[in-house]
């Protein structure tokens, strides 16, 4: 696992900046689909740029071979896995006795930021225990 960690975070997050143009619910009161970067009069914000943005700097830390760039990636990816579970629970939820219908953006968009943290807790870094003093 350790061994492709790094492939498999980097590839939830490419995969996770390509959802984040895909559509996440369908809203049949309004007749709009929502996703990423469109919610009815901005109402839900713009997510994607949230998660794109994040998902940049992952892939950044995931290539670079460092402890604190690993450390800096478990934060990062924890705060993006926090953020994708507000943005489900906001884009799901009922309003109005209404519940939006669920697309498979929205399930991928909480998925792919829990694969992102699970790789980042398997770093790939050799930690030299030998220093010279």
């Amino acid at each position: 696992m350790t061994k492709y960690s790094k492939w498999i975070g980097i590839a939830a997050a490419m995969g996770l900046i390509v959802i984040c143009f895909l559509p996440w619910t369908y809203h049949a009161d309004i007749q709009k689909i929502f996703t990423g970067f469109f919610s009815e009069q901005d109402k839900y914000g713009k997510p994607g740029k949230f998660l794109i943005a994040l998902s940049v700097i992952a892939i950044v830390l995931f290539l670079v071979q460092k402890i604190w760039a690993k450390r800096t990636n478990l934060f990062i990816t924890g705060l993006m896995v926090a953020y994708a579970i507000k943005t489900f629970i906001l884009y799901s939820s009922c309003y109005n006795a209404y519940c939006p219908e669920k697309r498979l953006g929205i399930y991928l968009v909480l998925l792919l930021p829990i694969v992102q943290f699970i790789a980042s807790l398997f770093p790939d870094v050799d930690v030299n225990t030998d220093k010279q003093v």
